[in-house]
């Protein structure tokens, strides 16, 4: 049976297609009417159903939605939500696809998450560069206040809210909760050492959630079906559904809602299309820029949280898969993969700041023919002092997790390209000539 797509997120924007993203689209095609539910049960009784629902952040890190929510000190107030629209991890473009054709959606997830954790204030924090996303979803905004969605009293209701749009500088950092906040709060985009955690002290010293884009955008849907239902779909403790933003050497690039535990292969070669021109793959990134690569004999693995981290030593994190074929250079990869990281260092911790830039330059060389026999293990060198043994997730020893993000590619490339790196630096040591080809 060929693999399908699982529309619950992304059905409105699939069906309703061009006018999706207006109001009168979007209430035409069930908009709001989870929130109108919402708004009849006790708080806490939509924190339950999330948390039976199962929904773990869409973000990268993966934790448990309603739990997350719980961890709200009681009686502590004000509080805040923030909505993580940054979404700065390469090849990752979901969340801009949700923004600008689906802004109700997410919207109405904000609204009934606000009324659920007991908040009257959230702020959308959105990559400065999406032009588009925000014209619309400032729009949204207007029309969901003139409807009041969003307000005083909402729809009749005692709660109000307040939803403030704010246009990131754009910097990979703002999409660290916590640099997130700091960036809101008008200083340079750094993460914050936790503990304090931002559930108990977050922006402006208060209690804050800070939820993904894609996370905020699938609570209608639990409200609307039932946390139970929801989490029939998917595998294991990675339930309902996931967007995957697919691109690289594949017939058919782009965004893919599929119910968690397909396979990669079911994703790649079926909704994808497969390799183009008749290549072979050579590898993919599973998880974004910041995942541990996986090759061929990984294609029958489950999209699964739980069994991509445990047993692939990787994770599908921002939902970005990268698929590279049989002609890609894996050391250029490396070295423009760990480019973006050594520019995107924010400069706080000095592993992160100093590190990156020496895993950039030696992958540099390498890929200019000029390696050195020792360059790999150099590498790993470096490496362990940002994270120490490479394979303990909860070891690195940098604040937030661009640090542990730089190694990703160098082990992708000890793990299954060192013999042919080893073969192009030359055993002697003599530089090999090749020429660099621009990505």
């Amino acid at each position: 049976m060929a693999p399908v797509e699982t529309l619950l997120v992304t059905k409105r924007l699939r069906e309703v297609s061009d006018s999706s993203w207006t109001i009168d689209a979007a209430v035409g095609s069930g908009a709001y009417e989870s929130l109108r539910k919402a708004l009849a049960m006790e708080p806490e009784a939509i924190i339950e159903e999330v948390k039976t629902s199962g929904l773990r952040g869409r973000g990268g890190a993966g934790f448990g939605a309603g739990q997350k929510w719980s961890f709200l000190p009681k009686g502590a107030f004000p509080r805040y939500l923030c909505v993580n629209g940054d979404e700065g991890e390469p090849s990752t473009f979901k969340d801009h696809m949700l923004v600008e054709r689906d802004p109700h959606q997410l919207i109405e997830g904000i609204v009934i998450t606000a009324f659920a954790i007991r908040c009257n204030t959230a702020f959308i924090y959105l990559r400065g560069e999406f032009a588009l996303g925000a014209d619309r979803l400032a729009q949204a905004l207007r029309d969901a206040y003139a409807r009041n969605f969003v307000g005083a009293k909402i729809l009749g209701s005692d709660f109000d809210l307040e939803i403030i749009l704010h246009r990131g500088a754009g910097c990979y950092i703002a999409g660290d909760e916590t640099g997130l906040m700091e960036s809101l709060e008008g200083e340079r985009a750094m993460p914050r050492i936790k503990p304090p955690f931002p559930a108990v002290q977050g922006l402006y010293a208060a209690p804050t959630i800070v939820n993904n884009v894609e996370t905020l955008s699938t609570v209608p849907h639990i409200i609307r079906m039932g946390g139970e239902e929801y989490a029939k779909l998917g595998v294991g403790r990675s339930t309902g559904t996931r967007i995957f933003s697919v691109s690289g050497h594949v017939v058919r690039p782009g965004n893919y809602e599929v119910e968690l535990g397909m396979s990669f292969r079911d994703l790649i070669e079926g909704l994808a299309g497969g390799m183009r021109d008749g290549k072979e793959m050579k590898f993919f990134i599973p998880g974004g820029a910041s995942s541990p690569w996986l090759v061929p004999e990984h294609l029958d693995a489950p999209l699964d949280m739980d069994h991509v981290q445990g047993e692939l030593k990787s994770m599908l994190g921002s939902g970005a898969v990268m698929v590279f074929n049989e002609d890609t250079d894996p050391v250029q990869i490396a070295w423009r993969l760990s480019k973006f990281f050594a520019h995107e260092s924010c400069g706080k911790c000095t592993p992160c700041r100093e590190g990156s830039s020496w895993i950039e330059k030696v992958l540099y060389r390498i890929a200019n023919g000029l390696g050195r026999p020792a360059d790999l293990d150099l590498l790993l060198d470096f490496g362990n002092n940002i994270v120490p043994g490479l394979n303990a997730p909860f070891a690195q020893t940098t604040i937030c997790a661009l640090g542990p993000s730089i190694m990703s590619p160098v082990v992708g490339l000890t793990r299954w390209f060192r013999d042919e790196v080893e073969q192009r630096i030359g055993a002697s040591g003599e530089p090999v000539e090749l020429k660099m080809r621009v990505l």
